[in-house]
């Protein structure tokens, strides 16, 4: 039988990355990769139960849930969390009592991309959908987190669903936990976003702003370095560093609103910026 032509897009897609990347071993030197995969073409939150159970717990829809259980899983000799505004910790710390309103900002050089990707990719596996013109989001998005426990209950991850209102099509999809790199005594903010058979990471340095903001970056760097990674399991799982850097200024300002500045840059050259305005549930 002949394969759908997204099919053949998708694997074209997997062996390009399997050709420019490196193999690696997830259960070895490479274990700090190991993130969750999508079996299916459609993301969404088909694979949250399938990462809780590969962590030997459950998924569970926690009252007050964040992203980190503890922001002090993130403090090292380059950050504390006891320096934050309370504000940003708590958003953190219990996500799902926020809701957010979000603007963005394309690059004109990069916006024919962005949407070019969207509509080949983001928005028919209703993963990594940027929205690409200012009334995409202008309804608003809807967030919510999925604690990620092990067998003992505790949480080890966060699924952060974020979706359109009023269509309900899915933007992200990420699995968010603190981890480490190796050789690294300094934790950073984990995200990996699945895909089928492979997945998008970004490892982000944590760093303090004056006022009690957090910054959370996504640097250039060498392979194992903070950064942007792109994991495909095809004929064996190989993994590439893209040069894409990303940077989250979470502040509050003169009014007393949270506020998150987010730009995406691709090399040096910034692709789109986008502003979320964070506010209490209650």
């Amino acid at each position: 039988m002949t394969r759908p032509v997204s099919a053949r897009l998708d694997l074209m897609t997997r062996r390009f990355w399997r050709r420019t990347g490196r193999p690696v071993d997830l259960t070895g030197a490479e274990a700090w990769l190991a993130a969750p995969m999508s079996t299916g073409s459609t993301v969404e939150d088909s694979w949250v139960g399938a990462a809780a159970q590969a962590l030997g717990g459950e998924a569970l829809d926690r009252p007050h849930a964040g992203l980190l259980a503890d922001m002090t899983q993130l403090d090292g000799p380059a950050f504390r969390a006891a320096d934050l505004r309370p504000e940003v910790r708590d958003f953190y710390e219990h996500t799902s009592d926020w809701r957010m309103e979000v603007w963005t900002q394309w690059s004109p050089v990069f916006q024919p991309g962005g949407e070019l990707v969207s509509r080949l990719f983001g928005h028919r596996v209703q993963q990594l959908a940027l929205p690409t013109r200012p009334l995409d989001v202008a309804r608003g998005m809807d967030s919510r987190i999925t604690v990620l426990t092990d067998g003992t209950g505790a949480q080890r991850a966060a699924a952060w669903l974020r979706t359109l209102r009023p269509s309900g099509g899915y933007v992200y999809s990420g699995c968010y936990s603190a981890r480490a790199l190796p050789g690294r005594t300094q934790p950073g903010v984990h995200v990996a976003f699945p895909l089928e058979s492979g997945n998008v990471q970004v490892f982000l340095r944590p760093r303090l702003l004056p006022g009690g903001g957090l910054e959370l970056a996504s640097p250039p760097g060498r392979f194992g370095d903070d950064g942007a990674y792109v994991v495909v399991d095809d004929r064996g799982t190989h993994a590439a560093r893209v040069p894409l850097h990303e940077t989250f200024q979470v502040y509050v300002d003169e009014e007393g609103t949270l506020r998150t500045d987010h730009v995406l840059r691709l090399w040096s050259a910034t692709a789109v910026r986008l502003h979320y305005k964070l506010l209490p549930l209650s």
